[in-house]
């Protein structure tokens, strides 16, 4: 992680020092870092807003966008979705320099203006994504392992959740103790996908207490090339042997994904 950002990521801490105002997720060399900041903003009432903001610092930040998340229970999902859209917009103006007390502030003194746009101020709390105006170019697709899943009912429903709101496409499976999760669809949303799956108590551990997801791993994250299948949905399926999953990712076209970074899961 470079020193820039270790430097930015202690002056967070200083900044957001009161109760519950900041929290670290999860930091590495490879992933980057994972952190919670917690504030308020004026609404469209002058009232005092909640606001949970995730932001998902990758290994090449602030060279690339970070991925943000957006949660207030004063909101509409619709609204959080819109603010995450204009805090990326604002990102994209910081490139190559520490941002996120920038995107921070920003929120903080625009969130009312934001609010009362058409667009945001008749949300109803369904959220609905404009479609992607990027075309098949803007699609990619990110292979992700779990290491298991006890809350496995649970999990799964909230697994569909996401993709769903988010509008990703492609499969959750299962092979024996094999769990991947192939994401087809915006890397924006992907993004977004992975800070929730990070960040959400989506398990139980084995005390059977709520337990946020510490080991996912990404396998691959590339664009969708002319010989990748475009799934139409998100399913949950399940494989009896690894020659019936082999021939669900031949089927889509990914059969170096398979071989590549499949294989070496089986013992």
């Amino acid at each position: 992680m470079a020193e820039a950002v270790r430097e930015e990521l202690s002056a967070l801490a200083a900044i957001f020092c009161g109760p519950r105002e900041w929290e670290m997720l999860s930091c590495s060399e490879t992933d980057g870092a994972v952190l919670k900041i917690h504030t308020t903003a004026e609404g469209l009432v002058g009232e005092a807003v909640p606001l949970e903001l995730v932001f998902h610092l990758p290994a090449g930040y602030p060279s690339c966008l970070p991925g943000v998340s957006v949660n207030s229970e004063q909101l509409t999902r619709a609204q959080c979705l819109t603010v995450k859209e204009k805090l990326l917009d604002e990102a994209g103006k910081l490139l190559s320099e520490p941002m996120v007390h920038e995107l921070v502030l920003w929120v903080q003194q625009n969130l009312r203006l934001v609010l009362s746009r058409p667009e945001t101020a008749g949300s109803s709390a369904k959220c609905t994504l404009p479609e992607s105006t990027a075309g098949d170019d803007g699609l990619w697709i990110t292979l992700l392992h779990l290491d298991h899943m006890r809350a496995r009912t649970k999990y799964v429903k909230a697994v569909e959740k996401w993709a769903s709101e988010l509008r990703l496409t492609g499969r959750l499976m299962f092979m024996g103790k094999i769990i991947l999760i192939l994401l087809q669809g915006d890397r924006s949303n992907i993004k977004e996908y992975l800070v929730l799956q990070k960040t959400s108590k989506v398990d139980v551990d084995s005390s059977g207490k709520k337990c946020k997801e510490k080991m996912i791993s990404v396998l691959s994250e590339t664009k969708v090339q002319t010989e990748h299948k475009r799934f139409l949905a998100f399913e949950v399926k399940e494989y009896s042997t690894l020659e019936e999953l082999q021939k669900e990712f031949e089927t889509a076209g990914l059969r170096e994904l398979f071989s590549e970074c499949v294989l070496g899961l089986v013992k």
